[in-house]
């Protein structure tokens, strides 16, 4: 680019820090949405998770109904679970592990089908089965928190038989067959009749902002940088063009305008020259 015109070259910088503008406002902005979804699931949290519970048909009276505004809220479920139908979610990080959660489908007297997941059990390093407290057989009530369906795996990740790579509520439909089964599943809060052994409790949900609203401003703090490394760029070419183009060629006329240094005389060659003199004297005297 030295080659190219001033002109040329100032115009390729600034489409540069344009660019590179452009792509941090958009990671910017998208940092923003970021920060507001995770507010928006923190104030879910906040207004739903210690409500008082309601029973679940106050909330869903069919399948299709399901208000997003209502997860976390706790809900009554009565009825009975299917503990032939039960299934694993493996690699959960409950208790500093990759745990699995334990999904029993629970029938509502309605005789419609909902997915309870009653807690978490370490894994089993040896091989063996995952060993899961078994599911009450009898009729129970369930006080549970409402979630929304989980994603599938997008990497395509598969589970063993009984196993689920996520929490995905139409995948647990498929393995039921013609049951109605809700688009939710609930958090077991606690069980009445209390069975005497149960999965470990799902931790609460942490309130926390996330750093989006940091890693935003960064961004345009990347932005701002660029156009003023680009503006120093600039700045330096400018300066570096009024400095004269080399110095060494005055240097040198100045040493070519100093008179040459004269030899250094030795003692001998002065004894020489009183000789020549005395000669030149002596014969100047005849």
């Amino acid at each position: 680019m030295r080659a190219w015109p001033r002109a040329g070259r100032w115009a390729v910088y600034a489409a540069v820090a344009l660019v590179f503008a452009i792509a941090c406002a958009f990671l910017s902005n998208w940092q923003f949405a970021r920060g507001e979804e995770r507010a928006a699931a923190n104030a879910l949290v906040e207004n739903n998770y210690d409500a008082d519970p309601v029973a679940f048909g106050a909330l869903m009276a069919g399948t299709d109904d399901f208000d997003p505004d209502d997860e976390w809220h706790p809900v009554v479920l009565s009825g009975r679970y299917l503990p032939e139908e039960q299934l694993l979610v493996r690699n959960r990080p409950q208790g500093g592990t990759s745990a699995y959660e334990v999904i029993v489908p629970f029938q509502l007297d309605d005789g419609r089908i909902v997915a309870v997941d009653r807690g978490w059990v370490p894994p089993s390093y040896g091989g063996d089965e995952v060993a899961t407290p078994a599911a009450p057989t009898d009729e129970i009530t369930v006080l549970a928190r409402l979630r929304s369906s989980e994603p599938q795996a997008s990497s395509g990740q598969s589970a063993p038989d009984g196993q689920l790579p996520t929490i995905h509520v139409p995948a647990i439909a498929e393995l039921l067959g013609d049951a109605v089964v809700t688009p939710v599943y609930a958090i077991m809060v606690s069980e009445d009749p209390a069975p005497a052994d149960a999965p470990r409790a799902i931790a609460a949900p942490e309130i926390d902002a996330g750093p989006h609203l940091s890693y935003a401003i960064q961004w345009i703090l990347f932005a701002v940088m660029g156009f003023v490394f680009i503006g120093y760029m600039i700045r330096t070419e400018v300066v570096a063009s009024r400095e004269p183009e080399s110095d060494d060629d005055d240097e040198d006329d100045d040493v070519d305008e100093l008179p040459a240094p004269r030899a250094k005389r030795t003692p001998r060659a002065k004894r020489r020259d009183l000789d020549a003199e005395a000669e030149d004297a002596i014969l100047d005297a005849r």
